[in-house]
């Protein structure tokens, strides 16, 4: 209801500043500018008048009537727009009484009294424009007094609105202020449980992803120390006899013991460190989906420990989605690291989003990775119209 008054309120000043401008305004600007046309007019016949006296090319003073003719129809135009009725009347009168002495000089002057002609003009008809010069500068004096007097009042129109569009603001404020505060009296209850809701799914995030690291990092261990040990000393011991087929069955189960084992927890990544593992797993990753893989590093450094695994873990559910769903044909890995943080960008030249990236179990699982090591990931448009992901991650404690 307040919105509404004020809003009727400000909007009748509106329409009174419009009807202002409209009406005073803009009509003196108009009006103005007839004027000044009629000055320059008046200007013309006075130099005319002051040619037609010297006659310096001797052609005497009926050559000037056709300039005359010229003028006058010119001012009968400007006269027509514009100004208040009795202006105009006046200025059209006196203009008639000027033209009335303009025929009679050149009437004169046909009749081969030039002599006589000119003595008209010097007498009477550049009085005539003289009275006539200075009527127009009066009026349009009063032109520009009355504009000033219309800019005052719409200077004080705006004024009073700024004003009044303050003082609403400020109540406006003071209501929301005080809505706001009775909201958040009311609402705080809900909010510390959505904190503690929020807290405890990432405490059990935590443990989830804490939990299948250590069995994964169990397995490969076993498999690595033990059954891949085996299967070695089987392929040394057949190597001895001419069993061809069965070295090479046995050397295809060590290989994809190896794999597995790499797949569960990539011992590389506890001997060399993110930046070798990264590189030996988009060489393994290439071969196996025929995606060529640009990998570029930069500078160096090393994760705190229990870090480099989750920067491992996003890389490979990023790298699993470009195969899945991107279509891409390319894929560019770059790898920064310094002192302070690891910034990592995976980006293809596949189909991209269609829409926003949407919460499926791998998109979450890598932001919730991201959270715990204090990282940061994000998803954009690639250069090349595919998708770009960006993991920041600091490097110190």
């Amino acid at each position: 209801m307040v919105v509404a008054l004020f809003s009727f309120y400000y909007l009748r000043q509106l329409d009174g500043l419009r009807q202002l401008q409209t009406e005073t305004i803009d009509r003196n600007r108009r009006d103005s500018l007839q004027l000044i046309r009629i000055q320059n007019d008046l200007n013309s016949l006075g130099l005319a008048m002051r040619d037609m006296m010297e006659d310096r090319d001797g052609y005497g003073v009926g050559a000037f009537r056709n300039e005359f003719r010229r003028l006058r129809r010119d001012l009968d135009d400007a006269l027509t727009k514009g100004r208040a009725a009795g202006q105009r009347q006046y200025l059209a009168e006196s203009l008639a009484q000027f033209w009335r002495t303009s025929d009679q000089v050149f009437s004169t002057a046909e009749a081969g009294e030039s002599a006589r002609a000119k003595r008209m003009v010097n007498d009477s008809l550049q009085a005539q424009q003289a009275s006539l010069t200075s009527t127009v500068a009066r009026l349009l004096i009063a032109n520009n007094e009355a504009e000033e007097s219309a800019a005052q009042q719409v200077a004080s129109i705006y004024d009073r609105s700024e004003r009044n569009v303050y003082l609403f603001l400020f109540a406006m404020l003071a209501s929301i202020t005080g809505i706001a505060l009775l909201a958040a009296h009311y609402n705080q209850r809900n909010f510390e449980r959505v904190a503690a809701l929020s807290e405890q799914r990432s405490e059990l995030a935590r443990r989830l992803i804490g939990v299948q690291e250590e069995v994964f990092k169990s397995v490969a261990r076993e498999l690595h120390d033990d059954f891949g040990q085996i299967l070695t000393a089987v392929g040394l011991m057949l190597r001895r006899g001419d069993v061809g087929e069965v070295k090479q069955v046995v050397q295809e189960a060590l290989e994809k013991t190896r794999s597995f084992s790499q797949a569960l927890h990539p011992t590389i990544l506890d001997d060399y460190g993110i930046e070798i593992a990264l590189e030996r797993y988009t060489q393994t990753w290439q071969k196996q989906t025929g995606i060529p893989v640009n990998y570029e590093r930069e500078g160096g450094g090393k994760l705190p420990e229990g870090r480099p695994i989750h920067v491992y873990r996003i890389v490979q559910e990023a790298l699993n989605n470009v195969a899945k769903h991107s279509k891409a044909t390319e894929v560019t890995v770059r790898l920064d690291m310094d002192e302070k943080r690891l910034l990592l960008e995976i980006e293809d030249n596949g189909v991209g989003f269609t829409g926003r990236p949407r919460n499926g179990l791998g998109l979450t699982a890598m932001r919730e990775r991201a959270e715990l090591i204090r990282g940061t990931i994000d998803f954009h448009k690639g250069s090349d119209g595919g998708t770009l992901v960006r993991i920041e991650v600091p490097t110190t404690e």
